[in-house]
């Protein structure tokens, strides 16, 4: 059984109702000038577009699958743009439009190698050289639970670290070495990990990259 590469309909019905706390690194966007061209990818309900505007970033651009999610964004954060996907991850965006990108909690919902190829070749193609990429999502965790799943769903899957939540998703966790094999078109900058909560509540520790387009 092959990995799922398009989760549209979970993220346009119970996805909609998820909460995600993976917190901005401020101190990242210092040297990023405040009318900077930003995009946020996989925005959900416009809670990184809306601190990123709070910041006083002028022109902040938010993109994802779930029209509900994008509906709710637009309600909320008045001061950015949102956008609906219709054929991720393909943006209708000239090459090198913007000036800096954030990538939290994406990639963890998209376990196919390709789709996560497909999508992290976008944000090269439509980020500036030099330009940045934030990217904030899971290595493998260390708990008991998660070893568990992971072991549970890796022979349907044919990965370690690919598992489905009871609600309806196929989520993925990462080796280090997988992360950056998908990023060797960016230069790293800076990295750190910080505990956070995933989007059904529970503490997991997440993986922060500051990347630069090469």
């Amino acid at each position: 059984m092959s990995t799922p590469d398009d989760q549209s309909a979970y993220w346009n019905s119970t996805g909609t109702g998820k909460t995600f706390a993976h917190p901005l690194r401020t101190d990242w966007t210092l040297g990023i000038d405040r009318g900077a061209a930003l995009l946020d990818y996989g925005c959900g309900y416009g809670r990184l577009a809306g601190d990123l505007a709070a910041l006083g970033f002028t022109d902040v651009e938010g993109v994802d699958v779930a029209p509900e999610s994008i509906a709710r964004a637009r309600a909320e954060q008045p001061a950015a743009r949102f956008e609906v996907l219709t054929d991720p991850p393909r943006l209708d965006r000239p090459d090198a439009c913007y000036d800096a990108a954030f990538l939290f909690a994406v990639l963890t919902c998209v376990p196919d190698d390709e789709a996560q190829r497909a999508l992290v070749g976008e944000l090269h193609r439509v980020l500036r050289p030099g330009g940045l990429l934030q990217v904030s999502d899971y290595c493998l965790q260390p708990d008991d639970r998660n070893r568990a799943r992971y072991r549970l769903f890796e022979a349907r899957y044919g990965r370690l670290g690919v598992f489905e939540t009871g609600d309806g998703a196929v989520c993925r966790h990462h080796t280090r070495a997988r992360l950056d094999e998908l990023f060797t078109a960016f230069e790293p900058v800076a990295e750190h990990e910080l505990p956070v909560l995933t989007m059904n509540g529970r503490p997991a520790v997440a993986t922060q990259l500051l990347l630069a387009r090469r």
